[in-house]
């Protein structure tokens, strides 16, 4: 199938490589590249040429190979790996992709060969990856099995790749195999871990390695900030520049779970910033991002790339470490697994949810007295049970009260904790102490600039403080440090009252509307800032109908428990919200 001249042509190609090749030959040289060479001319070659393909070159640990049809290329490499398994002292990585390729001087060229190529860097040794368009080509007529691994961002391409992992029909569980690994493994720390990679400057401009270096120390320095997980030191972070970098290999080398990269490109007074962050015990991808911006005051630049990363990436990695602890049995959890459990019951925004935060939260403060982060958080969840009104009035100040002291156990434990300002913050709030509410919350933010839900405590309280413009600033930054946030709807419907309190009454409309349409939005408050929005603009009819909503979620609502329940600076602060519910019906 090779050809000399120039041809594009759609085909299937085939990318495979040893798994661990450097350090066979490091053992033997001699003995691992003759084993090698009779594999390929006994089994390889003769089973790709059997299937319909051609090897188009061989690249000392790897090749590449060219197939008519993608069934033919994916048949070949499940028959590859089977054979692999029944006795050579050989592991492979298989990468298949189908699409357009240009033939050059007995070579292919093209964006289809490179996908092939960061395919198989993506599969396990043993395993296969191919791309979507392969996948949709044979799944029909073929009994392999597919797992789906998500968008993929690699090396030197814009948008994701569609990635799957190939199993075979008689497999009887999704896994995916799992590499032995070829290095010492460090031993794992007891909260999670980061390396943040040196970013790549992918610009024609040499010259812009210092951009792209000081993003990188500006990331390290901001996760420094973030309490409950570890960052490796730049210094041996760097030590990775300008090398082409396996990310489980970069696992096993630092002993990290997650590992941040990206690049930089710089044209025309314009710079573009890339971002992925990986799970590197099995290589997925947890986030990806792409950033493009004006190449202006750098400092600001670099500012404003780090925040916006580091605000995207702390809920990723919260998330993922939510994800490993959910199936465990509550009395097998450590301090950090019942915490993270603790989290997720926290931010899903129910009564039954905030019971069961409470619980984990509370088990981890006793596993481990010092781990701050659980006294923080748990001084959260008491500040979520007085705002979402799931206790009585006359308990809500004993509430806030336990919240304050788990909010100073955390200081104690830690006083540079962020979440620790943040709870207590939220309780000053309630409590009407609003000028300590702001501090502390500002406290929060100074300690980790990246703390999307301290903005938005910032905002609840400037709005209460009669600060309206600054009110709209700070859940202004929260939305744009967590867009993909579960909880945004918090910070839409602070919007939507500080116009309200502000009686703009056109624009809290349109947050409210904009609250009460988020698929995530529970509880009382979306219904009842737009009841009291509508009631004010004399639409009392829909009014009623949102505050019939709202009373279905808090029974007891009434003015005088609105009215003592959140304290504004000025004594009359809160009354254009209360006069609009007490239009809507609202009971005294």
């Amino acid at each position: 199938m090779k050809n000399s001249g120039n041809d594009r042509k759609l085909a299937a190609i085939l990318a495979a490589d040893v798994v661990g090749y450097s350090n066979l030959m490091s053992e033997d040289e001699a003995g691992t590249f003759k084993a090698l060479s009779v594999l390929l001319r006994d089994s390889i070659r003769p089973m790709i040429e059997r299937h319909g393909g051609s090897i188009v070159k061989l690249m000392g640990d790897g090749l590449l190979a060219e197939f008519a049809s993608a069934t033919d290329a994916v048949t070949c490499a499940s028959e590859w790996q089977s054979a692999a398994t029944d006795g050579n002292s050989f592991q492979f990585r298989i990468g298949v992709n189908l699409g357009d390729i240009i033939h050059r001087n007995g070579d292919i060229f093209g964006n289809s060969v490179n996908i092939a190529a960061r395919l198989e860097a993506l599969a396990d040794p043993g395993g296969i990856c191919v791309s979507a368009s392969v996948r949709d080509q044979i799944a029909r007529s073929s009994d392999l099995r597919f797992v789906d691994l998500g968008p993929q961002k690699v090396k030197n391409l814009n948008e994701p790749v569609q990635v799957f992992s190939v199993l075979p029909g008689n497999a009887e569980r999704v896994a995916r195999p799992r590499a032995e690994p070829v290095a010492p493994v460090l031993a794992p720390l007891d909260k999670p871990s980061i390396a943040v990679l040196p970013f790549d400057n992918m610009s024609e401009d040499g010259d812009q390695d210092y951009l792209a270096d000081g993003i990188t120390e500006d990331l390290i320095t901001a996760l420094s900030r973030i309490r409950w997980f570890y960052v490796i030191a730049r210094n041996s972070t760097f030590t990775y520049k300008g090398k082409a970098v396996d990310v489980k290999a970069v696992s096993r080398e630092l002993g990290v779970r997650y590992v941040l990269e990206g690049s930089i490109r710089c044209a025309g007074g314009r710079v573009r910033v890339t971002a992925q962050l990986i799970d590197a015990s099995d290589g997925h991808h947890v986030w990806a991002e792409r950033y493009d911006r004006q190449l202006e005051d750098i400092f600001e630049l670099q500012d404003e790339m780090t925040q916006t990363i580091i605000g995207a990436v702390e809920p990723e990695i919260s998330a993922v470490e939510r994800a490993r602890v959910a199936g465990k049995s509550p009395d097998s959890l450590d301090a950090w697994e019942s915490f993270q459990r603790g989290v997720f019951h926290m931010w899903s925004y129910s009564q039954d949810d905030h019971d069961a935060a409470l619980s984990f939260l509370t088990r981890a403060s006793e596993l481990d007295p010092g781990f701050a982060p659980a006294h923080a958080y748990r001084a959260y969840v008491h500040y979520q049970s007085v705002v979402m009104h799931w206790v009585k009035t006359d308990e809500m100040q004993v509430e806030l009260d336990a919240g304050l002291e788990a909010g100073h156990k955390a200081l104690a434990a830690d006083s540079r904790d962020a979440v620790a300002y943040f709870g207590i913050g939220r309780i000053y709030m309630m409590k009407g102490r609003t000028e300590d509410a702001i501090a502390a919350l500002e406290s929060a933010i100074e300690l980790n600039p990246s703390f999307a839900q301290a903005y938005h405590g910032l905002g609840m309280a400037l709005c209460l403080a009669g600060r309206f413009d600054e009110a709209h600033k700070a859940n202004a930054m929260c939305e744009r440090l967590s867009p993909r946030d579960p909880i945004i709807w918090a910070s839409l419907v602070v919007q939507a009252l500080t116009f309200l309190l502000s009686r703009d009454y056109d624009n809290a409309l349109i947050w409210a509307q904009k609250t009460r349409r988020h698929p995530n939005a529970v509880g009382y408050w979306p219904h009842a800032v737009l009841a009291a929005t509508l009631a004010q603009l004399g639409q009392i009819e829909y009014a009623k109908q949102e505050l019939a909503l709202a009373l279905q979620e808090v029974p007891t609502l009434s003015i005088s428990e609105l009215h003592s329940a959140y304290p504004t600076t000025d004594e009359g602060g809160l009354l254009p919200y209360l006069e609009g519910l007490r239009l809507a019906g609202l009971p005294e």
